[in-house]
Parts: structure tokens; sequence; C-alpha cells
């Protein structure tokens, strides 16, 4: 599994770590059951703290996509299914966005003003 973020992106980075992964499990890149790599592993190929992917494993273990078991490391516990009509609209979705000249903020707006 690659995990990559975007290092000049929107927000702190154990929170761009987070919405990757998640966005991981929701497409299904990740499955459930499946183990997340070691957080000193994650952390040195994305060249960050270790604090910082615990900080991330922390938030999704709270959301309830992922288990921490000590000594075991972290497991995906959601049972998504396969969604990939959600992350064909996804993808979909940011195609559009980009090809109207939509910026990443202003996409981020409507899809949380749609959310509510």
């Amino acid at each position: 599994m690659r995990i990559r973020i975007d290092p000049g992106g929107e927000g702190r980075i154990f929170e761009r770590l987070g919405d990757a992964l998640r966005a991981a499990i929701v497409d299904g890149r990740i499955g459930f059951g499946e183990r997340l790599p070691p957080a000193r592993d994650l952390a040195e190929q994305l060249g960050i703290n270790v604090n910082t992917v615990l900080r991330a494993y922390r938030r999704l273990r709270d959301e309830g996509f992922i288990e921490l078991h000590p000594g075991r490391g972290a497991v995906v516990a959601k049972r998504l299914g396969h969604h990939t009509a959600l992350a064909g609209a996804i993808h979909d979705l940011v195609d559009e966005a980009r090809l109207n000249g939509v910026d990443r903020a202003a996409l981020l707006a409507l899809v949380r003003e749609a959310w509510r």
C-alpha cells in the first residue's frame, strides 16, 4: 500500500494523512481487516514525525474506521464493501470541478454545505 500526502496542501499534516487513509478505506484500496503500515514505517516513508502518524491513526480510530491494537498495529475496522460507485462519483466530481476552474477550497466548501 502506498500512501501519499500533498506536502503543500491545506490543513495540518495529520489531517491530510487521515483524509488520505480514510479515502483509501472508503474507495476499497484498503479493505476490512487489512493492516495499516506501522506508524514508524509510514512516518519514514512520508518523511514526517511518527507522532503525526499516530495522531492521524487515533483520529481514524475515534471515527470508527480503524482499531488500534498495542503490539499488533492498526487494522481497518469498517466493512464498507466495494464503494466503487461512490469512488467513481467522487473522482468525477473532482474532474468536473477542475474543468470548470473550481479550486479545492471552493469544492470542499460546496461539499460541506451539501452535507448539512
